[in-house]
């Protein structure tokens, strides 16, 4: 009699520990597998981070520095004086073409000077290669003496080579070469360089 209860007995304390056993490995799968669905959230957050910085570098590649050139008296001669102008252009073409507008639209305040006519335009302007052609209308022919008339194309020549100082200048008007400026018959001898400019036409 006291050997079948002391069996009972066993039985029943070892069924218990058995059911507690799998209740707690059941409980830890269970807890293990709420926290699986969180795992893919980081690689959401990785890829919304790569998208502004694709953008910003986009940008500061479209970015591009000319110079448009004024005139500046020191005693009795004239300076050609850079200014930077910044562009947010990729070809060559768009950056020179902005630089021109700017020049063609006179300087600000200061000391610094322009002999180019008020109105004109730029018709048209084609970079390729080591050659520049700058279509201008007609009003870049009208007025002033000869001073005037080598300053402004001074101004055209440099502008037109401040991203590439080597480049040759062909100056036309209405799309034709322009051969001789003004009333007192500057000839241009084409193509212009900057050491050609310094050379046969001294301010």
């Amino acid at each position: 009699m006291n050997n079948q209860q002391r069996t009972n007995g066993i039985s029943a304390g070892a069924v218990a520990a058995i059911s507690a056993a799998v209740i707690a490995v059941s409980g830890g799968v269970a807890w293990f597998s709420g926290q699986t669905p969180e795992t893919p959230t980081p690689t959401n957050s990785s890829q919304t981070i790569k998208q502004p910085v694709k953008q910003s570098t986009t940008q500061q590649g479209n970015e591009q520095t000319a110079s448009i050139y004024w005139l500046r008296s020191q005693e009795n001669r004239l300076d050609l004086v850079p200014q930077p102008v910044k562009v947010a252009a990729t070809q060559p073409n768009q950056v020179l073409e902005a630089a021109f507008k700017t020049l063609l639209a006179g300087p600000g305040e200061g000391t610094d000077s322009t002999t180019i006519p008020q109105g004109t335009q730029l018709l048209g302007l084609k970079a390729e290669n080591n050659d520049i052609h700058v279509n201008l209308s007609a009003n870049f022919t009208t007025g002033g003496g000869s001073t005037s008339m080598m300053g402004r194309v001074g101004q055209v020549v440099y502008t037109a080579t401040s991203l590439n100082p080597k480049a040759k200048v062909y100056i036309e008007v209405n799309g034709k070469p322009l051969e001789v400026l003004g009333g007192e018959g500057v000839e241009l001898q084409q193509p212009l360089t900057r050491e050609s400019f310094q050379k046969n036409y001294p301010l």
